[in-house]
């Protein structure tokens, strides 16, 4: 079968938690493999879960916008927001100081 993915990912295991807002309980999940642009996180049931929503792992030390690419009834196959990987501009900044 022929590899789809732009990018090459790796094979990690990490335990993640799933956040769909600040009133609604975190969802467990596992992240299977990653790569710096997105991931594949394996879930009980993908039931209701939204096309978009924030992923956070190592211990809540990283946390990354994901947006929903496909699914299966227990696994998400998510993209990560670039804009947000992005440092600010340095002209935007100097812009925003003065």
């Amino acid at each position: 079968m022929k590899e789809r993915r732009s990018f090459r990912r790796t094979t990690v295991w990490r335990n993640a938690k799933i956040i769909l807002s600040h009133r609604s309980p975190v969802v467990s999940c596992t992240v299977k493999d990653l790569t710096g642009h997105g991931a594949c996180l394996s879930v009980a049931s993908t039931y209701r879960l939204p096309e978009e929503f924030e992923l956070t792992f190592e211990h809540g030390r990283d946390r990354r916008r994901c947006y929903v690419k496909w699914r299966t009834h227990n696994r998400l196959g998510v993209s990560f927001d670039a804009a947000a990987e992005q440092p600010a501009e340095p002209e935007a900044s100097a812009a925003a100081a003065k």
